[in-house]
């Protein structure tokens, strides 16, 4: 998580980034985002519901979704990524989604 606080930093202006808790309390939640997003950058919440992880087909946690300007699924994948590598899927986005 301190690497997606990082890169929200690098990319703002270009690149929203949102993260999504699924399990436990807002008050535990949002004490977690508060020593992970240090930045102001990322929009977190808790989707204790599930709503927002079955709308996107997601079954568990950790999950990477990258989603186009205008909704469209760009990428996904499970688990964590090294920094060099996720910055390289960003950059992907970015230069795909100029054109949109």
């Amino acid at each position: 998580m301190p690497v997606i606080d990082q890169l929200s930093e690098e990319y703002e202006g270009e690149v929203q980034f949102i993260s999504v808790a699924w399990k436990g309390s807002l008050e535990a939640t949002a004490d977690r985002a508060g020593e992970l997003l240090t930045s102001g950058n990322v929009t977190w919440g808790l989707d204790d519901s599930g709503e927002f992880f079955s709308t996107w087909g997601i079954g568990g946690q950790p999950w990477t979704v990258l989603i186009t300007g205008d909704d469209i699924e760009y990428q996904r994948w499970p688990g964590v990524l090294g920094e060099d590598e996720l910055r390289s899927r960003i950059d992907s986005l970015v230069e795909a989604s100029a054109g949109v």
